[in-house]
C-alpha cells in the first residue's frame, strides 16, 4: 500500500487553533494525573495508563495502513533514548503534581526552553551568547520567585518539575535528530511503546482499579488526551510553520490555571503573577534569538551564492 504524504497548507489560523487544542489536550493529561493519583492510584500505575492507552490507541489506528512503514526505523538507538526521556519526564511530572499546584508545575516547565539552549552546547556543539546566557539566568530567577525557596510555601517536589523540564529538553532534542529520519506516527509508537513496557513491571507490582465513574472517566481520558493532543500538534504543523506556533505554547498556562482552580480549588499566588512573565519572557527572548540568528544564517549563505 503505497504512503499517502499530505501537503503543507499555509492555513495559519488553523494551525494556531490546533496547537492551542493540542496544549488543551496536555492540560488534560496533568489534571487526569492529578486526580486519579489523589483518588488513591499510585503514580507509577497512572504513567503507565497514560501510554499504555496511547500506544494501544496509536497502533489501532496506524497499523491497518501499513504495519512495516510503522515501526521501521533509521535510528533505534534515539527513538530508545527519546523513549525514556519522555518516560522520565511524565514520572517526574506525576508525581509532582500531587503536591504542587498545576499553576506552578506549569510555570517551571516553561524553563524548558532554558534548558534546551544550555543543552544545546554540549550535545548539539551550539554557541551560546551573552544575550542568550541573560535570558537563561533571568528565567532561572523567575523560578525562584515563584517556588519562594526558604519559605513555608516552598516544597521540595519544585526539584520533581525542574528535573522534569531537563528530560522534556532531552527528548526535544532527541526529537531534532529523528526530524527528517523516522515518520511522526513512527515516532508516537516508539515513545508510547518504550514507556509501556518499561512502565509496566513497576505499574503492576501495586495495580489498582479506580473506585469511582468520575475516577474512571480520567482513567480511560488520560491515554485518548495524550493521542489526540500529540496529533493536534503533529498536524497544527501541517498549517503553519514551527516559528509561528511555537509562542503559542506559553497559552498552556493560562489552562492550566483554570484547571488547577476550577477543579482543585488552588487558586495560583501572587507569586505566579510575578515570576510566570519573566520565565514566560525568557523562553521568548531565546526563541526570538535563535529566529534572529537563523535568517542571519540564510542571509551569508545566500549572499555566498
Amino acid at each position: 500500500m503505497a504512503r499517502v504524504v499530505l501537503p503543507l497548507e499555509d492555513r495559519r489560523l488553523l494551525g494556531i487553533l490546533f496547537v492551542l487544542a493540542g496544549y488543551f489536550c496536555f492540560t488534560v493529561i496533568d489534571s487526569c494525573a492529578k486526580f486519579l493519583v489523589q483518588a488513591g492510584l499510585p503514580p507509577m500505575e497512572v504513567v503507565f495508563v497514560r501510554y499504555a492507552g496511547q500506544f494501544i490507541l496509536v497502533s489501532a489506528i496506524f497499523l491497518p495502513t501499513g504495519p512495516r512503514d510503522l515501526v521501521r526505523t533509521r535510528n533505534w538507538q534515539i527513538e530508545l533514548l527519546r523513549g525514556l526521556a519522555l518516560l522520565g519526564s511524565t514520572i517526574l511530572n506525576f508525581i509532582a503534581v500531587v503536591y504542587l499546584p498545576l499553576t506552578v508545575t506549569s510555570a517551571i516547565s516553561f524553563t524548558m526552553p532554558l534548558i534546551l539552549c544550555v543543552l544545546s552546547i554540549p550535545l548539539l556543539g551550539e554557541t551560546v551568547g551573552w544575550r542568550r546566557w541573560l535570558a537563561i539566568l533571568a528565567g532561572f530567577a523567575g523560578v525562584l520567585i515563584i517556588v519562594q525557596p526558604g519559605t513555608a510555601a516552598f516544597h521540595p517536589a519544585v526539584f520533581l518539575s525542574l528535573g522534569c523540564a531537563v528530560f522534556t529538553a532531552l527528548y526535544m532534542l532527541m526529537t531534532r535528530k529523528l526530524a527528517g529520519v523516522d515518520s511522526t506516527r513512527t515516532q508516537q509508537v516508539y515513545a508510547s511503546g518504550v514507556a509501556t513496557v518499561c512502565i509496566a513491571p513497576f505499574a503492576f507490582g501495586a495495580f489498582e482499579w479506580p473506585s469511582s465513574p468520575a475516577a474512571w472517566f480520567a482513567f480511560g481520558m488520560i491515554g485518548v488526551a495524550a493521542l489526540v493532543g500529540h496529533l493536534f500538534i503533529t498536524t497544527a504543523h501541517r498549517y503553519a510553520p514551527a516559528t509561528v506556533l511555537a509562542p503559542f505554547g506559553y497559552f498552556q498556562i493560562i489552562f492550566m490555571t483554570a484547571a488547577s482552580w476550577v477543579l482543585f480549588n488552588q487558586p495560583p499566588s501572587v507569586w505566579i503573577y510575578v515570576g510566570a512573565p519573566i520565565v514566560i519572557g525568557s523562553g521568548l527572548y531565546i526563541w526570538l534569538r535563535e529566529r534572529q540568528l537563523a535568517k542571519a544564517v540564510v542571509t551569508e549563505v545566500t549572499t555566498q551564492d
